[in-house]
């Protein structure tokens, strides 16, 4: 396994080199630390397939992924990224706080959001820990091969799914000042 510590076009260059000098047709594996679907896309699967990443969100994942997509595609004519994505979730649950704790308040406001689940097109069962972390689910994906694929955005295959507890340092480990022991 060969672990990308780059981002953004190093990562782009990085795989398309990758699969020009042979290495990923002689069954060495890639994996980008942050490489985004619209990464993939530009890239395509003939360059990317096999490359492992982890993502938290992927607009095929699930029904909610899929209407919020489909919302987003009307006005940017392309998938959203998990980045994209993460933040509408935590805006809109930020504003969905500000409204039940009838304040902008930062106290009452956060309280509200650390009592509150994340149940949305970003995550299910979401919460935010003391420490201010946005535990929840994570994702191991594969790029699939081009015959696998049903058509542009169609890129992942999903190998397993990661517990928030699992995917997140654990709170008892947490140095974070907020966080009383």
């Amino acid at each position: 396994m060969i672990g990308l510590a780059n981002a953004g076009g190093d990562t782009i260059n990085a795989i398309k080199q990758a699969a020009e000098f042979g290495l990923t047709k002689s069954g060495q594996k890639l994996s980008p630390l942050l490489a985004f679907v619209t990464d993939i896309d530009s890239v395509g699967l003939e360059t990317a397939q096999g490359l492992l990443l982890a993502e938290a969100f992927y607009w095929d994942l699930n029904d909610d992924s899929r209407a919020f997509t489909k919302r987003f595609m009307e006005r940017t004519k392309r998938v959203p990224t998990s980045a994209q994505a993460g933040v509408y979730s935590s805006v809109t649950h930020y504003l969905k706080a500000v409204k039940a704790a009838g304040t902008t308040d930062p106290a009452a406001v956060m309280k509200v959001m650390k009592e509150t689940p994340i149940n949305d097109m970003f995550t299910k069962n979401g919460k935010i820990r003391e420490d201010g972390r946005m535990v929840h689910d994570m994702y191991l994906f594969e790029v699939k091969k081009p015959s696998e694929s049903k058509g542009r955005w169609d890129d992942y295959k999903l190998v397993a799914t990661v517990p928030g507890d699992q995917a997140f340092q654990p709170l008892s480990e947490s140095r974070c000042p907020l966080v009383k022991k």
